[in-house]
Protein backbone atom coordinates (compact mmCIF):
# COMPACT_ATOMS: atom_id res chain seq x y z
CA UNK A 1 0.00 0.00 0.00
CA UNK A 2 1.25 3.20 -1.04
CA UNK A 3 1.89 6.61 1.82
CA UNK A 4 -1.09 8.18 1.74
CA UNK A 5 -0.24 12.00 1.78
CA UNK A 6 -2.11 15.12 1.48
CA UNK A 7 -3.33 15.89 -1.35
CA UNK A 8 -0.74 18.48 -3.34
CA UNK A 9 -1.82 22.07 -4.26
CA UNK A 10 0.02 25.16 -5.44
CA UNK A 11 3.00 24.64 -7.13
CA UNK A 12 3.62 21.04 -6.20
CA UNK A 13 0.35 20.19 -7.46
CA UNK A 14 1.16 21.91 -11.20
CA UNK A 15 4.02 20.36 -11.54
CA UNK A 16 2.62 17.10 -10.82
CA UNK A 17 0.09 17.73 -13.15
CA UNK A 18 2.78 18.54 -16.40
CA UNK A 19 4.70 15.36 -15.11
CA UNK A 20 0.58 13.51 -15.76
CA UNK A 21 0.99 14.84 -18.66
CA UNK A 22 3.70 13.28 -20.56
CA UNK A 23 2.16 10.08 -19.61
CA UNK A 24 1.00 7.19 -22.59
CA UNK A 25 -1.68 5.43 -21.53
CA UNK A 26 -0.64 3.44 -25.82
CA UNK A 27 2.89 3.24 -24.67
CA UNK A 28 1.93 2.01 -20.81
CA UNK A 29 0.02 -0.52 -22.68
CA UNK A 30 2.66 -1.36 -24.88
CA UNK A 31 5.09 -2.14 -22.23
CA UNK A 32 2.37 -4.26 -20.07
CA UNK A 33 1.35 -5.95 -23.19
CA UNK A 34 4.89 -6.71 -23.94
CA UNK A 35 5.69 -7.57 -19.64
CA UNK A 36 2.31 -10.06 -20.23
CA UNK A 37 4.05 -11.80 -23.55
CA UNK A 38 7.76 -12.53 -21.78
CA UNK A 39 6.55 -13.35 -18.31
CA UNK A 40 3.32 -14.79 -19.26
CA UNK A 41 1.89 -13.81 -16.43
CA UNK A 42 -1.89 -13.28 -16.05
CA UNK A 43 -2.08 -9.22 -16.02
CA UNK A 44 -4.51 -7.02 -16.55
CA UNK A 45 -3.16 -4.72 -19.73
CA UNK A 46 -4.89 -1.54 -20.20
CA UNK A 47 -2.59 1.53 -20.01
CA UNK A 48 -4.88 3.35 -17.86
CA UNK A 49 -2.60 5.22 -14.94
CA UNK A 50 -4.27 3.50 -12.52
CA UNK A 51 -3.74 0.35 -13.59
CA UNK A 52 -0.22 0.87 -14.26
CA UNK A 53 0.89 1.94 -11.18
CA UNK A 54 -1.14 -0.76 -9.56
CA UNK A 55 -0.32 -3.78 -11.49
CA UNK A 56 4.07 -2.85 -11.00
CA UNK A 57 3.73 -0.76 -7.99
CA UNK A 58 5.24 -3.41 -5.53
CA UNK A 59 8.10 -4.21 -8.14
CA UNK A 60 7.35 -8.17 -8.24
CA UNK A 61 6.30 -8.49 -11.53
CA UNK A 62 9.22 -6.06 -12.69
CA UNK A 63 11.41 -8.88 -10.82
CA UNK A 64 9.92 -11.38 -12.46
CA UNK A 65 10.66 -9.63 -15.73
CA UNK A 66 14.45 -9.37 -15.86
CA UNK A 67 14.37 -13.28 -14.39
CA UNK A 68 13.00 -13.78 -17.53
CA UNK A 69 15.06 -11.88 -19.74
CA UNK A 70 18.46 -13.28 -17.65
CA UNK A 71 17.03 -16.13 -15.16
CA UNK A 72 18.76 -15.59 -11.33
CA UNK A 73 19.28 -11.78 -12.26
CA UNK A 74 17.07 -10.63 -9.02
CA UNK A 75 18.23 -13.21 -6.11
CA UNK A 76 15.39 -12.65 -3.95
CA UNK A 77 11.98 -10.70 -5.25
CA UNK A 78 9.72 -9.62 -1.70
CA UNK A 79 6.61 -10.98 -1.93
CA UNK A 80 5.54 -8.84 1.34
CA UNK A 81 3.68 -5.47 0.73
CA UNK A 82 5.65 -3.86 3.38
CA UNK A 83 7.15 -0.36 1.53
CA UNK A 84 10.74 -0.88 1.84
CA UNK A 85 10.19 -4.71 0.84
CA UNK A 86 8.54 -3.28 -2.50
CA UNK A 87 10.96 -0.85 -2.69
CA UNK A 88 13.67 -3.03 -2.52
CA UNK A 89 12.62 -4.96 -5.17
CA UNK A 90 12.05 -2.12 -7.22
CA UNK A 91 15.54 -1.36 -6.75
CA UNK A 92 16.71 -4.79 -7.76
CA UNK A 93 15.19 -4.13 -11.09
CA UNK A 94 16.31 -1.02 -11.89
CA UNK A 95 19.86 -2.65 -10.89
CA UNK A 96 18.83 -5.29 -13.14
CA UNK A 97 18.11 -2.65 -15.85
CA UNK A 98 21.08 -0.97 -16.05
CA UNK A 99 23.27 -4.09 -16.18
CA UNK A 100 20.90 -5.11 -19.38
CA UNK A 101 21.74 -2.11 -20.95
CA UNK A 102 19.33 0.47 -19.77
CA UNK A 103 20.88 4.17 -19.89
CA UNK A 104 20.65 5.95 -16.93
CA UNK A 105 18.95 8.53 -18.42
CA UNK A 106 16.10 6.29 -19.31
CA UNK A 107 15.74 4.71 -16.18
CA UNK A 108 13.57 6.11 -13.31
CA UNK A 109 13.65 6.67 -8.84
CA UNK A 110 12.05 3.67 -6.81
CA UNK A 111 10.05 6.49 -5.90
CA UNK A 112 8.46 7.24 -8.97
CA UNK A 113 6.70 3.83 -9.29
CA UNK A 114 5.89 3.39 -5.27
CA UNK A 115 4.88 7.05 -4.54
CA UNK A 116 3.21 7.56 -8.34
CA UNK A 117 5.50 10.70 -8.76
CA UNK A 118 5.99 10.26 -12.54
CA UNK A 119 4.56 7.11 -13.92
CA UNK A 120 6.11 8.31 -17.54
CA UNK A 121 9.64 8.19 -16.17
CA UNK A 122 8.85 4.28 -15.54
CA UNK A 123 7.33 3.78 -19.30
CA UNK A 124 10.41 5.09 -20.57
CA UNK A 125 12.25 2.16 -18.74
CA UNK A 126 10.32 -0.36 -19.77
CA UNK A 127 10.49 0.64 -23.47
CA UNK A 128 14.11 1.08 -23.53
CA UNK A 129 14.48 -2.56 -21.31
CA UNK A 130 12.28 -3.47 -24.59
CA UNK A 131 14.46 -2.58 -27.22
CA UNK A 132 17.02 -4.63 -25.40
CA UNK A 133 14.95 -7.87 -25.02
CA UNK A 134 16.17 -8.84 -28.71
CA UNK A 135 19.82 -9.77 -27.13
CA UNK A 136 18.19 -12.18 -24.67
CA UNK A 137 16.65 -13.94 -27.36
CA UNK A 138 13.09 -11.99 -26.26
CA UNK A 139 10.43 -10.40 -28.06
CA UNK A 140 11.07 -6.56 -28.22
CA UNK A 141 9.12 -3.15 -28.59
CA UNK A 142 9.27 -0.22 -29.55
CA UNK A 143 11.35 1.31 -32.25
CA UNK A 144 14.91 -1.24 -33.10
CA UNK A 145 18.25 0.00 -32.38
CA UNK A 146 20.80 1.62 -34.57
CA UNK A 147 23.59 0.01 -35.03
CA UNK A 148 26.73 1.37 -34.78
CA UNK A 149 28.52 3.06 -37.81
CA UNK A 150 32.17 2.79 -36.79
CA UNK A 151 34.27 4.88 -39.60
CA UNK A 152 38.04 4.43 -39.73
CA UNK A 153 40.17 6.86 -41.70
CA UNK A 154 43.67 6.59 -42.67
CA UNK A 155 45.96 8.83 -42.01
CA UNK A 156 46.23 10.43 -45.03
CA UNK A 157 42.73 11.17 -44.95
CA UNK A 158 43.09 12.75 -41.91
CA UNK A 159 46.26 14.79 -42.91
CA UNK A 160 44.08 15.91 -45.84
CA UNK A 161 41.54 17.71 -43.69
CA UNK A 162 43.99 19.67 -42.39
CA UNK A 163 44.70 21.29 -45.91
CA UNK A 164 41.95 23.10 -45.80
CA UNK A 165 42.25 26.92 -46.27
CA UNK A 166 40.63 28.94 -43.14
CA UNK A 167 38.92 31.63 -45.77
CA UNK A 168 37.12 28.53 -47.84
CA UNK A 169 35.29 28.69 -44.68
CA UNK A 170 33.84 31.80 -45.05
CA UNK A 171 34.64 35.53 -43.74
CA UNK A 172 32.94 37.51 -41.52
CA UNK A 173 34.20 40.68 -43.89
CA UNK A 174 35.64 42.92 -41.17
CA UNK A 175 32.70 43.07 -39.18
CA UNK A 176 33.26 43.65 -35.39
CA UNK A 177 30.98 44.51 -32.87
CA UNK A 178 31.28 48.59 -32.28
CA UNK A 179 27.83 50.16 -32.09
CA UNK A 180 26.14 47.49 -30.64
CA UNK A 181 24.20 48.69 -28.05
CA UNK A 182 21.80 45.98 -25.97
CA UNK A 183 20.01 47.76 -23.41
CA UNK A 184 19.33 51.00 -21.89
CA UNK A 185 23.27 53.16 -22.00
CA UNK A 186 24.69 53.57 -19.01
CA UNK A 187 24.70 57.54 -18.22
CA UNK A 188 26.97 59.57 -16.08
Amino acid sequence: MSINRAPKSGFAAEAQRKINSKYSEELAQECLEWIKIVTAEPINTSGEMDNFFEVLKDGVLLCKLANCLQPGAVKKINESKMAFKCMENISAFLECAKNFGVPTQETFQSVDLWERQNLNSVVICIQSLGRKAHNFGKPSIGPKEADKNVRNFSDEQLRAGQNVISLQYGSNKGANQSGINFGNTRHM
